[in-house]
């Protein structure tokens, strides 16, 4: 059976406010539960919304990076629904005048993957549900603010979900809207997902999982659901319309309720909140001033720097691991240098640190001296690693250490060519075998004149003089 897979997305993405977006308290991650709380988050009688304008700078920061036309004339609507985590039995969210539309995200493949639009609204309080079967609220979350992202059903499989979300997160990030970290809810995801019978035209009903809080799980739902649904259509079935949720330990998705449609939640216009008129001053000075982004900043690491599409890539895509590798840059005028010791060596220690570039207790400057001091042929490599796994924690000058420890490689010229003069008076025999096209004779002579200086002779020196005295 020939198939294909029609997968949309909707994103919700907390912004990185220090407020919430109606009121004053904080928008803070962590906080003792139901502490960062006020009547209007809450939804207290007589209590009245005031618009966050940094959340809406955020929100258009990630609007005019993913292309979208951006409207001038905003409101905020109010979807009506009961649940414990909505304390005012609505939520204030955008229904159908967004503030931004028909945007798109560029995957690798150039394929666009086009956005329906993005709204600006409120999260919601979290249900915490402890082993005796209790429902606890937790409202430090409520009124925080968000932006949603929907995307146009272009995507075909879990591995194109996969790349969206890991591009989308980036980009975000590059403009500091959020930190996107799933596993804190600041990036939660929901999944739609059917198939169609290409030589038939038959198609299964839409089934949305909800809330997926990691990307491994986003891959891992919806191969279970192209499978769970290709099934349905070998035998003839549609399935129903529903929301089901992924079970990480069960590896598959369970159903929760049928689908919602919109007349269930009876939109109306939030009075409370007077009507937004965004100028074109206000939206272009934000267009430009927004960053580089990590598509051009890879484009650019591999025409500027002539690095690998792997290297730039990597670097281009973390935020953190791009600044470090730029300021690194500017103190040691080597790109490549620069980019091989961030990713190999120095990624090494933040990986088993559990550590960012931003956490770390290693300053920049004392990284691109070390970086140096290799690079100079002051220190050989390995001692430059060695250095680095010490100066990592306690961030001290790698030019003292090594030179405290007699660690510095013998750069005197007079003293290397009196060692190389010694070692060829004592290994005739291996000046013939070079002659004679013998190239491990040559190791072999290196090998002797640093032996000499007890491993601390500069070996370029080391070579250019064996190849010159051998020349004469």
């Amino acid at each position: 059976m020939n198939t294909k897979t029609i997968i949309g997305l909707e994103i919700h993405v907390e912004l990185a406010t220090k407020t919430k977006m109606f009121c004053s308290c904080k928008n803070e991650f962590g906080a003792v539960p139901n502490t960062n709380v006020c009547p209007v988050c809450l939804g207290h009688p007589g209590a009245l919304p005031v618009m966050n304008e940094k959340a809406v700078e955020l929100a258009l920061r990630a609007g005019l990076a993913f292309n979208c036309d951006i409207a001038n004339d905003q409101k905020m609507d109010r979807k009506k629904y009961f649940y414990p985590d909505l304390t005012k039995g609505y939520q204030i969210t955008q229904f159908d005048k967004p503030y931004a539309q028909n945007g798109y995200v560029e995957l690798s493949t150039g394929k666009k993957v086009g956005l329906i639009e993005i709204h600006m609204e409120e999260d919601t309080g979290k249900s915490n549900h402890d082993e005796e079967g209790r429902t606890l609220m937790d409202y430090n979350r409520a009124g925080v603010p968000l932006i949603e992202i929907v995307t146009k059903p272009d995507i075909n499989s879990p591995d194109e979900a996969r790349e969206f979300v890991e591009a989308l997160a980036s980009t975000l990030r590059f403009l500091e809207v959020s930190d996107c970290i799933m596993a804190q809810g600041s990036m939660r995801v929901d999944v739609n997902i059917n198939m169609v019978n290409n030589d038939t035209g038959n198609k299964t009903n839409i089934a949305e999982i909800k809330n997926m809080n990691s990307i491994k799980a986003i891959e891992q739902a919806l191969a279970y659901e192209e499978e769970r649904q290709r099934k349905l259509l070998e035998n003839g079935e549609f399935g129903i319309k529903e929301t089901r949720r992924w079970d990480d330990e069960k590896l598959e998705t369970i159903h929760m309720r049928n689908k919602e449609v919109g007349n269930d939640y009876r939109f109306s216009v939030d009075g409370d909140i007077p009507e937004i008129y965004l100028n074109e001053d206000y939206i272009k000075d934000i267009e430009e001033n927004l960053p580089e982004l990590p598509t051009q900043k890879q484009s650019r690491y591999i025409k500027e720097y002539e690095m690998t599409e792997y290297d730039a890539n990597l670097l281009a895509n973390d935020r953190e691991l791009a600044e470090l590798f730029e300021k690194t840059n500017e103190l040691v005028n080597d790109p490549k240098i620069s980019a091989n010791w961030i990713l190999t060596e120095l990624s090494r220690r933040l990986n088993e640190t559990e550590q960012s570039p931003s956490t770390m207790n290693l300053s920049i400057e004392n990284f691109a001296k070390l970086i140096n001091l290799a690079k100079d042929d002051k220190v050989n490599n390995n001692v430059a690693k060695k250095l680095l796994r010490e100066i990592f924690e306690s961030n001290e000058d790698p030019e003292k250490l090594a030179e405290e420890r007699n660690l510095l490689l013998i750069s005197d010229s007079e003293l290397l060519e009196e060692v190389v003069n010694q070692v060829l008076e004592e290994n005739p025999e291996s000046i013939e075998d070079i002659k004679n096209g013998k190239d491990r004779a040559f190791g072999f002579l290196v090998g002797q004149a640093m032996k000499k200086t007890k491993g601390k002779g500069n070996p370029v020196e080391i070579n250019n003089l064996l190849k010159e005295k051998i020349g004469e």
